[in-house]
């Protein structure tokens, strides 16, 4: 549930980097869907580590960097043909150091945590205003219809016109989806201290969290995030390599899992950690059950699947194997949780779509074309054709 394949494709040049837009704190208006580039070779070999789908999202260098979008992982010419049918769209927004250091070392706002929330209740004041401005338009279009269809056979009057429609603004029209409930909004945040005034935040604008991602302190907040129905997205062991991902724990996740209604899930925010989710799913298991919380292997693959569709807002089409969901299935050569396991055949609504055994359903980017099988022949010159 946080990928950047597509929108940071392999190989990673310049060239291919879309997916942050940071020219402004806040760029809502922006979709990651629109930069998605479908032959990025990283969708083929996530799919060989068993991944059926997975929500695309901007990258965290903005407060509120823009829409994300969740697909299924079927090679395709269009991002459109990929795009998961009826799923809702997401908010990337990003707590911590990565706004205020960028625009900070810019000398702009924001540079402190302070000048973060700042921002982010600016923008989402903003788009109140704005939501009001289209409720008070639309009351008077329906005053002006309703007045119309009243005189409807009289003499028209001419000064009598239909009110204009305010010009619309795309940054605030995304907030707008997130305050009616319509975008997941989707939080790119490390500390526990940080993610509660966040929490803050979504009650003081109306919207809901759908999750916070990384979140290496989740384990100090696991009741709160409970309480809130909000999902930790985290790795099994990333910690430390900046100030606010210090105070990692390796049983973060576990621990988030532990309170009644909780919901803890296995991302990656890589393109090589997507390829094997399931062995950091293993490695959050063995942790949690080292520390003697029983955790087992049937409640452990939700991290994996149920919880993040719940998180995507498709668990009502996926996630758990069950008559009437979609045909996502991943058969194992043997425990999932195991360094061993491979993922042997995988079946996208009912059709197979990687069959290890036989290469030749493997689904091959147009940009690899050609590259699987090379054949050298040296000639009794010397010469290789």
């Amino acid at each position: 549930m946080h990928s950047h394949l597509g929108v940071y494709p392999s190989p990673g040049v310049d060239a291919h980097s879309d997916g942050n837009e940071m020219v402004d704190p806040v760029t809502a208006q922006a979709w990651a869907e629109h930069a998605v580039w479908p032959q990025d070779p990283g969708f083929e070999t996530a799919l060989q580590g068993g991944i059926t789908a997975m929500q695309i999202l901007p990258g965290s260098g903005n407060l509120i960097g823009g829409r994300g979008v969740t697909v299924k992982n079927l090679h395709s010419t269009t991002y459109q043909a990929m795009k998961f049918p009826g799923a809702p769209q997401g908010l990337k927004m990003a707590c911590g150091e990565n706004p205020k250091g960028f625009y900070g070392g810019k000398g702009q706002a924001p540079m402190t945590r302070m000048g973060n929330v700042a921002g982010y209740r600016q923008a989402f004041a903003d788009a109140q205003a704005y939501r009001e401005e289209w409720n008070k338009y639309r009351r008077e279009l329906a005053a002006y219809e309703k007045k119309q269809k009243d005189s409807s056979g009289k003499k028209k009057d001419d000064d009598d016109k239909p009110p204009s429609p305010p010009k619309r603004d795309l940054k605030s029209e995304t907030l707008v989806g997130a305050m009616d409930g319509e975008i997941l909004v989707h939080i790119h945040c490390y500390r526990a201290d940080e993610m509660a005034i966040m929490i803050d935040l979504a009650k003081e604008f109306g919207f809901k969290i759908a999750a916070f991602h990384h979140a290496v302190e989740a384990y100090k907040i696991a009741d709160l995030l409970a309480q809130n129905n909000i999902c930790g997205a985290e790795w099994a062991d990333w910690w430390g390599f900046k100030m606010e991902a210090f105070d990692g724990v390796m049983e973060n996740l576990a621990l988030t899992d532990m309170p009644k209604n909780s919901c803890a899930v296995v991302h990656s925010d890589s393109a090589e950690g997507i390829q094997r989710l399931n062995q950091e799913a293993g490695k959050a298991l063995v942790r949690g059950n080292r520390m003697g919380l029983d955790i087992s292997r049937e409640h452990a693959i939700t991290w994996l699947t149920l919880n993040a569709a719940k998180a995507l807002g498709i668990d009502k089409v996926t996630g758990t194997l069950e008559a009437g969901k979609m045909g996502d299935v991943v058969i194992w050569n043997g425990d999932p949780f195991s360094v061993y396991a491979l993922a042997e055949n995988v079946f996208i609504d009912g059709a197979l779509v990687y069959d290890r055994a036989n290469p030749s359903t493997k689904p091959a980017s147009d940009f690899l074309l050609g590259q699987y099988e090379t054949a050298v022949h040296v000639d009794n010159g010397g010469s290789a054709q």
